[in-house]
């Protein structure tokens, strides 16, 4: 029998709940400004952090690591970019303790010690994989595309090759930056996305393993839309990827045993119960 502590109060009348759930995102809303008003100020040192595997590799070519813009307004607006997308990093674990604290009410106490290391667990994973595309993959994709430079003669003649140099946009780089850092954050949201999947009871470990060649086949697509054409980068995404695939089939393995203990200790698990399990996709 549910006991009263068991749950919060959530009998709060309609317009309480939305009065609670405009205190949240007003909260969310002031904590995202004030984070992008402060990394507005910062955004030239964050750009050059963002610029220094570009940086580094046009030295190592002999080339000046300079980047260009050709708008008047470019320059401004990579700003604003770079303040929106640090603010919204920087006020996460505030945006997010919002949504939990309007959550947190109607989730059974052991929903709650069950949800809370997803909390930690999904940014930690997403800054582990913007640290993953920072350091590892943007060096060998900017490496990738720079390989197509040639240099032209001091004097030109019939026949010369014609001189091919990089000069990017800062709007460009920033774009394309973002892009891998943003991606490959996601990419390793994997485990976390299909853990809570198998605890939800829509995905079971053998499931999944059974779906094994039609997940390799998806991530290797993955890797071909958002690395470059470059095999060695591709090959690195995959390959991580699919170790992150293979956790998540481990982590949904131990969530479908403690099921299945808490389900006999219950005297409720039969074979029937097994075989939908096992059946399940």
């Amino acid at each position: 029998m549910m006991k009263d502590n068991d749950i919060d109060d959530t009998t709060a009348p309609l317009i309480e709940h939305l009065a609670e759930l405009r205190t949240r995102l007003i909260y969310s809303v002031l904590a995202f400004t004030v984070a992008m008003v402060l990394c507005f100020v910062v955004a030239r040192p964050i750009f050059n952090f963002l610029a220094q595997p570009l940086a580094r590799l046009l030295v190592e070519h002999g080339q000046e690591p300079d980047l260009i813009f050709t708008g008047l307004q470019q320059g401004f607006m990579v700003q604003v970019k770079i303040s929106m997308f640090g603010g919204f990093v920087a006020a996460f674990p505030i945006i997010a303790y919002q949504m939990w604290r309007f959550v947190a009410p109607g989730l059974y106490r052991q929903e709650k010690r069950a949800f809370l290391p997803f909390l930690i667990a999904s940014p930690a994973l997403f800054v582990l994989g913007a640290a993953f595309a920072y350091y590892v993959i943007l060096p060998l994709a900017f490496d990738f595309f720079l390989s197509f430079q040639q240099m032209g003669p001091e004097s030109f003649e019939a026949g010369d090759e014609v001189g091919i140099q990089f000069l990017g946009t800062i709007n460009e780089y920033l774009g394309l930056t973002m892009k891998f850092v943003i991606a490959f954050g996601l990419c390793f949201q994997l485990p976390v996305l299909l853990t809570l999947m198998a605890k939800a009871d829509l995905v079971t470990a053998k499931g999944l393993a059974d779906v094994r060649k039609y997940a390799i086949v998806g991530i290797l697509t993955l890797a071909a839309i958002v690395t470059p054409p470059d095999v060695v980068t591709q090959v690195i995404l995959f390959s991580v990827v699919y170790g992150l695939y293979e956790i998540s089939i481990i982590l949904v393995r131990m969530v479908d045993r403690k099921r299945e203990a808490e389900l006999r200790a219950q005297g409720l698990w039969d074979e029937g119960t097994e075989e939908t399990q096992a059946e399940k996709p």
